[in-house]
């Protein structure tokens, strides 16, 4: 390099997610309910966006707490699934202990009240609301995400702790926060849209206050920043659920015979990670991915199991 050039400059860069726009906007219904947050953003969020300043493309440096996720604890008597608690507590577990320092874990709190609604009438459905009766309803509401996410974020603007905050969400409720930020700092503001959906148009009342913006995360992004299937640290390692796994009840079904057969779950995992002659030389966990690669390990085991026995 020619003595005297200037450095490429990189931007003191944070990361704010909401949990709930995330979950729903890119995990549910997926195979990817175990994300690596750091490693998503860092390897495959953050080089894809192409920021200037003085002429020269920078670069995002990540800061200590570079990933600020902003949660809530599921409440059980709300809970989707018996294990819905349970599952979340392990997955913020297995954060913490992947990227202790660079993950800082914010969490609100869940409301869960009686209430009354306005009830569609099937016989009127274009009704309005106030011509409706109202009814008697369980009202499940997060308390103090968007507050923290939006706080947080105009705060390390504010106190020049950043050069660069990036925002991963969807909702006008921080249209305010990142409003103020352009008006009242010179940082750089990211607006990354939490959705695997490459139609879906990102809210214009946030997107005009970001300098970038990403529209969607793909699906080949998102299987490849996954946490490993266990994390160590601890007492105890920390386990992917079983139900987070695509087809649980096919893998439930998988992990049960492979138990039985090897004498460990240890084991049968040690199995599932291991190519198979019997099975065209693949590794079982990838072909259970797909309910025809499930129902095709789920035949060769019952298969095994009637031969020896």
């Amino acid at each position: 390099m020619q003595e005297g050039a200037r450095q490429p400059r990189s931007l003191r860069t944070r990361v704010y997610v909401d949990g709930y726009n995330f979950y729903y906007g890119c995990l549910k219904g997926t195979h990817h309910k175990w994300p690596d947050l750091y490693k998503l953003f860092q390897e495959h969020v953050l080089p894809s966006a192409l920021i200037e300043r003085d002429g020269q493309y920078v670069r995002s440096e990540l800061l200590t707490e570079a990933v600020q996720f902003f949660t809530a604890t599921i409440i059980e008597r709300a809970a989707k699934a018996h294990d819905s608690v349970s599952s979340q507590a392990r997955y913020h577990t297995a954060l913490r202990k992947r990227h202790d320092g660079r993950i800082r874990i914010v969490e609100g709190y869940y409301s869960v009240t009686k209430a009354r609604a306005p009830h569609i009438d099937a016989a009127k459905p274009d009704a309005w609301p106030r011509d409706c009766e109202r009814v008697p309803i369980w009202r499940l509401e997060e308390k103090q995400t968007d507050v923290n996410l939006a706080l947080h974020a105009y705060h390390d603007a504010m106190t020049a702790q950043v050069d660069h905050v990036v925002i991963a969400s969807n909702d006008t409720d921080l249209v305010p926060a990142l409003r103020m930020i352009r008006e009242h700092t010179s940082v750089t503001v990211g607006l990354v849209i939490p959705t695997r959906d490459s139609e879906r148009r990102p809210n214009e009342d946030l997107a005009k206050y970001a300098h970038w913006v990403r529209r969607h995360l793909t699906d080949a992004e998102l299987a490849a920043a996954q946490l490993p299937r266990v994390v160590l640290g601890g007492k105890t390692p920390t386990v992917k659920p079983d139900s987070w796994y695509p087809h649980p009840g096919l893998f439930q079904e998988a992990l049960r015979l492979a138990t039985e057969v090897s004498g460990s779950r240890s084991k049968a995992f040690q199995w599932f990670g291991a190519p198979c002659e019997q099975l065209d030389g693949q590794l079982p966990l990838n072909l259970l991915e797909s309910e025809a690669g499930a129902q095709r390990v789920l035949a060769y085991m019952r298969d095994w199991i009637v031969r020896q026995g």
